[in-house]
């Protein structure tokens, strides 16, 4: 049975990828602060996760990704820096603007539409 993930579940496996890569150890407090949200909230959301097979936390510990859902966190902040890339240093959208609009966009795009941005990148980057 394949895992659906949803936007919100993206967000978060997206987050402690990224808190993982400047900490080396994520927390709980680590995960609500940069997302803006309660405590309860991020536990909450960490159950779920937990239960998906996607991440492994135990009470008051240590966040780690399982493999799938680094994967996941992998190709959903890949889809992000390419839209940041299109809507910043294409199109001339503010970097605040563009960073929040590619997260938005990031959980809705096709394989096939994050081909053809990548294909489009590249063509613009070496005119």
């Amino acid at each position: 049975m394949k895992n659906k993930t949803t936007k919100s579940s993206e967000d978060y496996l997206e987050t402690i990828y990224l808190i993982k890569q400047k900490k080396r150890i994520v927390r709980v407090i680590d995960v609500a602060r940069c997302l803006s949200v309660t405590l309860p909230s991020v536990t909450g959301a960490l159950k779920k996760l937990s239960e998906k097979g996607l991440v492994k936390h135990t009470s008051y510990g240590e966040i780690e990704l399982t493999e799938n859902g680094e994967k996941i966190a992998k190709e959903t902040w890949e889809k992000h820096k390419l839209l940041f890339a299109l809507l910043h240093d294409i199109i001339g959208i503010s970097e605040n603007t563009a960073y929040k609009e590619a997260c938005l966009i990031e959980h809705f795009i096709s394989k096939e539409t994050e081909e053809k941005i990548k294909q489009f990148l590249k063509r613009h980057k070496n005119k």
